[in-house]
């Protein structure tokens, strides 16, 4: 079976503390995932989640192309009750917020930096599909797009990958910027 990221932690740091997850991405998502090693370190990076210092930025290859090279897309969205985990815009759910910058054009696709300002349950994957975000979905989106496509390389998942991370280190007040590349 697949292990999750709470399990690689325990086999990885036996000896942590407390609540090691601090935030999460979807499953299908690749990328930089924080993690603490002891209770205080939790409760300061979430602290720094909840006032929005922390910064996060993520790379996705989406099916069509954006008029715009850069914007901020500002929806209010929920759960959508009769088709979970789907979220839906609404005027009564919760602001969500993302910023975008398109890195380059790939032929039919495009290759786009988005930046969340807020952290929703499926906010990137909203944004990018929704008529009112960029209005295009993120290629192997099987949720909010079309099914996955046989011509992405490894034929099976979706293009978005959390890039970059960056927060304040809660024992030297260290900015920490953490990066990794995404692999399609």
């Amino acid at each position: 079976g697949v292990r999750s990221v709470e399990e690689w932690a325990e086999e990885n740091y036996p000896t942590a503390e407390g609540p090691m997850i601090v935030h999460r991405l979807d499953q299908s998502t690749s990328g930089v995932l924080l993690i603490a090693k002891n209770k205080s370190t939790h409760q300061a990076l979430q602290q720094q989640f909840i006032s929005h210092t922390i910064e996060k930025s993520y790379v996705a290859l989406i099916e069509g192309t954006v008029p715009n090279t850069s914007g901020r897309i500002d929806l209010r969205m929920c759960l959508d009750y009769e088709n979970r985990p789907r979220q839906m815009v609404s005027p009564d759910g919760k602001r969500s917020i993302t910023e975008y910058e398109v890195i380059r054009v790939e032929g039919s696709r495009t290759r786009i930096r988005l930046r969340p300002i807020t952290g929703r349950t499926h906010q990137l994957r909203l944004h990018a599909a929704h008529h009112l975000g960029l209005g295009t979905p993120i290629v192997g989106d099987d949720i909010y797009g079309h099914e996955c496509r046989a011509d992405l390389s490894d034929g099976h998942r979706l293009c978005l990958h959390a890039e970059h991370i960056s927060f304040t280190h809660p024992r030297s007040g260290e900015r920490i910027v953490i990066g990794c590349r995404e692999e399609f």
